[in-house]
């Protein structure tokens, strides 16, 4: 396994730089989503298979897409009359090095054995009833930290929709796909929809007890809707909805709305009572899910750019 994992860092290297000397866009992008995949097979290799299902999720997946509509829309915007100089080139290069510099000697740094507080998570995880030691930091041990990051995610949506112009206010994103789809397209968002849907729903449940949880399944099902809106089964929404706002927001409102009953129920701000702590987190995550789902296909899409009846 040893000239597996050499070859894997080779791999990891030589697209990674691939993808920076790359000229053209499209093949950058490219680039990108194949280095995002890789590197969740190193996740895998480093037994940290939650990072790596996020990482496929995530950096492979939803943020390839969102990479393909950018570059799709700046490539109808005038392009600039002349190219970045060798200057800016070169400023932009020595600061690369220079953050992957202070990054490795963090790295390398560390004392041996690094400091951890996992043998005191470790010890208290059975009062959460949970099996994943990952949920349990994320939902039980730093869940403040965890809502704030929701809360980012619509604050992100809400920026996104506030450069849109005021004729377009309450209408639709752009389609994300093309007037006439490719048949294969579309057959393959009829395919992989619902299987996809099955296996965000399983992961999200199999993430209290196994690798998993509400961001990885929430990603998966982003996924499978935005495949679906690029084979124009279906349209983006209308940002006035009222269901759509209310589940851009369910998860982080559920979530605060917990913690704040947890003085009541066990004594302290987020915390759980004893004996309710696993339904109360898959509780919370339900609605996670959710909220997930909906913000990052909200982002790829857009700001409205037309008219709700359009």
């Amino acid at each position: 396994m040893i000239l597996f994992d050499l070859g894997l860092a080779v791999l990891v290297l030589g697209v990674a730089a691939w993808t920076i000397a790359a000229r053209e866009m499209f093949s950058a992008v490219v680039g990108y989503v194949a280095y995002g995949l890789l590197l969740a097979i190193v996740w895998v290799r480093l037994y940290a298979p939650d990072v790596a299902l996020t990482e496929a999720a995530i950096g492979s997946g939803v943020t390839g897409v969102l990479l393909v509509v950018a570059s799709k829309r700046l490539s109808l915007l005038p392009q600039a009359d002349a190219p970045p100089g060798r200057g800016l080139k070169r400023a932009a290069a020595a600061l690369s090095v220079l953050v992957a510099g202070v990054l490795a000697a963090a790295v390398l740094t560390l004392p041996d054995p690094a400091p951890s507080l996992a043998p005191e998570a470790d010890r208290e995880l059975a009062a959460t009833g949970l099996g994943n030691a990952v949920t349990a930091v994320l939902i039980a041990y730093r869940s403040f930290d965890t809502m704030l990051e929701k809360v980012v995610l619509v604050l992100a949506v809400v920026g996104v929709w506030s450069v849109a112009p005021d004729r377009f206010w309450g209408g639709r994103p752009a389609p994300l796909g093309p007037p006439r789809p490719d048949a294969a397209l579309v057959f393959l968002a009829r395919v992989l929809a619902p299987i996809g849907i099955v296996i965000g729903v399983q992961m999200f449940w199999v993430g209290a007890d196994e690798p998993g949880g509400a961001f990885q399944g929430g990603a998966i099902l982003a996924a499978m809707a935005m495949i679906v809106m690029m084979a124009r089964l279906t349209e983006p929404p209308r940002i006035d909805s009222g269901r759509l706002r209310l589940a851009l927001i369910a998860g982080p409102a559920v979530f605060l709305v917990v913690g704040l009953a947890g003085p009541l129920m066990a004594g302290s701000f987020f915390a759980y009572p004893a004996g309710f702590a696993k339904p109360l987190i898959l509780f919370i995550e339900g609605f996670m899910v959710l909220s997930i789902a909906v913000t990052l296909p909200l982002l790829v899409a857009g700001p409205p750019s037309r008219k709700g009846e359009e």
